[in-house]
């Protein structure tokens, strides 16, 4: 791109593609399966009896019948509608840490010898991805100081509520879980700090934090704990990127109570090298290593919240683990205090492989340095949106150092142009941005906007991010109407809030869309 060009010239293309289910045409086929082999019938027997009576279908399955030319064309019209991270500069996602995931990477889950793997093979037959499983955990236990993981739980918020099913386990052992029955979070910690301990029964207590510091202080913690609490679910760094410096002194002050510490390191990508979790006194934590680590998010999935726990509370872990004996790698089932299953078979491993790969590739040294470069792109952007974007500013805890990312307000915008945070969000979507996250809830920040430009990005990068929405805010100041109506050159225009807040008006799935139009026919005959 030119020096002199401030944004990029942006159309996205705009299909009127029906659904699939439209396009069908009854015999038609995207593939010829071919009748199997004389020896694998002798071998296997008829198929209809290898199906119980009792779970078989009483009509055939309402699938599509499509050409192969037909299904291409549709889904690559689909594409050319999206937006994503390897499209478009994806800063906006804040908490999500939208980095680059290395192309060979994908080559390595999708070679057979991996992809064509199943669960239940016998151990001596997988004792390759068993090594890296395997690994990976070696790996996670020196960064983060645990001594155990798990890849089991399928994203951040299952490794929560497993570590929150640990901490129960654990009080239980020691005859108290009745009287522990308390668990203290942040307010702006990740709200699965609450709810994943709330749903495992355990009351929640949040505590507010203070303005100027923008985390809670040792005085209101000390309110608060007593013989009841069970434990303390915190992030570190909290959402709007600060660091909590006297969370060791929180820490202490849980476990002389009796109670257990979780880190939620989620947003760990400005940490690595720098801290680690067991320095900090904590009991468990969790990382995501569809973000931090690189493995790609499918549009919030395939995901895995790698949990790890120190080891007084490895027999809790879910089962099964990966062992080694110095020559052979296999899977213990045989732990009778495991909290059991929380997801089948062992997790996504596909997302522990693109994990083991990218740690491999960046090697101890150059992990330091991802964190390094997070803090450094991170603040070198809040220092480029405040000096030339009119309307932003950072007003919580003012003053502060943030690390990885930060949670802007376009309050002053809003009061001057009328146009707020998603109408900013929608008009990003019209210089090629996929747009941004806001906020978690409950938002106390106004008109919030939270992006975190991690390593990835390159200084011409962050610059023409920047640039994206000095152009916005100057249309909002001169033009209020032109982004109140965005978006403009996306493939689809603005939605009408109030269209879709009546449940009459959602169609969720194939089914009820056809049983709506029915009934819409029905209703245009009576009339």
């Amino acid at each position: 791109m030119k020096e002199d060009m401030k944004v990029r010239n942006f159309h996205q293309a705009r299909w009127n593609e029906p659904i699939i289910f439209e396009l069908s045409t009854q015999g038609q086929r995207g593939i010829l399966i071919p009748e199997p082999e004389k020896e694998l019938r002798e071998q296997v027997g008829e198929f209809e009896n290898l199906i119980p009576k009792s779970i078989e279908r009483k009509r055939k399955a309402a699938l599509p019948e499509i050409a192969q030319p037909q299904v291409l064309r549709h889904f690559l019209r689909l594409s050319q509608e999206t937006l994503g991270q390897d499209i478009n500069i994806d800063i906006g996602l804040g908490t999500c840490t939208m980095k680059y995931s290395p192309k060979i990477n994908e080559q390595f889950v999708s070679n057979h010898k991996f992809s064509e793997l199943h669960p239940l093979q016998d151990d001596e037959t997988t004792q390759g991805i068993l090594e890296i499983i395997y690994k990976t955990e070696e790996m996670l236990k020196e960064i983060s100081g645990m001594d155990s993981f798990s890849f089991q739980p399928g994203g951040g918020a299952q490794a929560v509520f497993s570590n929150a099913s640990i901490l129960k386990a654990y009080h239980s052992d020691r005859g108290e879980v009745e009287q522990r029955d308390e668990i203290i979070t942040t307010l702006l910690s990740h709200p699965v700090n609450a709810a994943a301990p709330r749903t495992k029964g355990f009351k929640v207590i949040t505590l507010m934090p203070d303005k100027e510091t923008g985390y809670a202080d040792i005085e209101t913690l000390k309110s608060v704990v007593s013989n009841r609490t069970a434990g303390m679910f915190i992030t570190n760094p909290e959402d709007t990127g600060i660091y909590n410096p006297i969370v060791k002194e929180m820490i202490k002050i849980v476990h002389d109570a009796g109670g257990l510490c979780i880190a939620d390191q989620a947003d760990a990508n400005g940490l690595f090298g720098i801290t680690r979790a067991r320095e900090a006194g904590y009991d468990m934590c969790h990382f995501n290593l569809h973000k931090a680590f690189s493995s790609p998010h499918g549009s919030m999935g395939p995901c895995c919240g790698a949990q790890g726990v120190r080891d007084y509370l490895v027999k809790y872990l879910p089962s099964p683990v990966v062992k080694f004996d110095g020559k052979r790698y296999g899977l213990d089932n045989d732990r009778p205090e495991s909290i059991g299953k929380i997801r089948e078979f062992y997790g996504v491993i596909a997302v522990v492989l693109r994990a083991y790969a990218w740690i491999l590739s960046i090697g101890a040294e150059r992990l330091k340095e991802v964190s390094e470069i997070s803090v450094i792109n991170n603040n070198y952007m809040m220092k480029k949106l405040l000096k030339e974007v009119k309307g932003i500013s950072v007003p919580w805890a003012e003053g502060q150092f943030r690390m990885e990312q930060i949670r802007y307000s376009w309050e002053k915008l809003k009061n001057d142009t009328g146009v707020n945070t998603e109408d900013i969000d929608r008009r990003s979507g019209d210089y090629g941005l996929q747009g941004y996250f806001q906020s978690h809830h409950p938002r106390i920040i106004k008109e919030p906007f939270t992006p975190e430009p991690n390593e990835s990005y390159s200084k011409k990068e962050i610059d023409e991010y920047v640039n994206i929405f000095k152009k916005i805010s100057e249309e909002a100041y001169e033009n209020p109407e032109i982004v109140k109506t965005s978006p403009h050159n996306g493939p689809i225009s603005l939605i009408p809030k109030e269209e879709i807040t009546d449940p009459d008006d959602l169609i969720v799935t194939w089914r009820v869309y056809k049983r709506k139009k029915k009934l819409d026919v029905f209703d245009r005959l009576l009339k």
